[in-house]
């Protein structure tokens, strides 16, 4: 029980968590920076418009939001940015509710999926805040 506590408690063991939950945003990211007219062509083919100043949003929420949930600074916003983002990508494009068949399906499991990493990114960031304000109580005291 004691090395469990240990690994929880561990500072590097909450860092490696939250590259993991964030891999999903910075590891896209880091693929549209390489790949930018990759990144235009998938806001044209699912009609964001305009598609060059949309795409840099997305690269910038994707890595700016990493960045600070992976940093432990201002994990609130960037777990938000990144949670409106995901929730943003469900109408535009895992629209499933407009599909028939097994297309349907396989949308509908990526919206349970998202929704699931949005309620990851917000237990993390209300963790984050009760772990700032417990480091801020016990230094006051």
């Amino acid at each position: 029980m004691q090395l469990i506590e240990n690994l929880l408690a561990s500072r590097a063991y909450g860092i490696v968590a939250r590259v993991i939950l964030t891999f999903v945003f910075w590891s896209s990211g880091l693929a549209k920076l390489i790949d930018f007219g990759g990144a235009v062509a998938e806001m044209e083919r699912f009609g964001v418009t305009p598609a060059v100043p949309m795409a840099v949003a997305v690269i910038m929420v994707q890595l700016g939001g990493s960045a600070l949930v992976i940093s432990g600074r201002f994990v609130w916003l960037g777990a938000g940015a990144l949670g409106v983002f995901t929730a943003l990508t469900i109408p535009i494009a895992h629209a499933f509710w407009t599909m028939t068949g097994e297309m349907a399906f396989l949308e509908m499991m990526f919206v349970f999926e998202h929704v699931t990493v949005i309620g990851g990114l917000m237990v993390v960031a209300i963790l984050s805040e009760r772990y700032r304000a417990h480091t801020v109580v016990r230094s006051v005291a």
